[in-house]
């Protein structure tokens, strides 16, 4: 665990950061009373998917390269531009 004080944060805090091990924290004191405690969040693992996953499992209609109705294009512009 890591102590800094605000004063000591805001000038280091890139670099405490960079040192921050996963499990371990960096404790945010104020005139030496905890106030809050950064911790490394988890890295989620990706793998990649394979192309083709969903294939067979639907069909995309041909009316779905139609325009879309003037109704619901509106909806998509910013307010004021119609």
């Amino acid at each position: 665990m890591i102590t800094l004080n605000i004063h000591e944060a805001k000038t280091h805090l890139s670099r405490h950061l960079d040192e921050l091990q996963p499990g371990e924290s960096i404790v945010l004191c104020k005139r030496n009373r905890p106030i809050a405690e950064i911790r490394l969040l988890p890295t989620p693992v990706t793998e990649p998917r394979p192309i083709g996953l969903g294939k067979a499992e639907f069909t995309v209609p041909s009316s779905f390269f139609d325009p879309l109705p003037e109704e619901l294009e509106n909806c998509y512009r910013p307010f004021g531009s119609f």
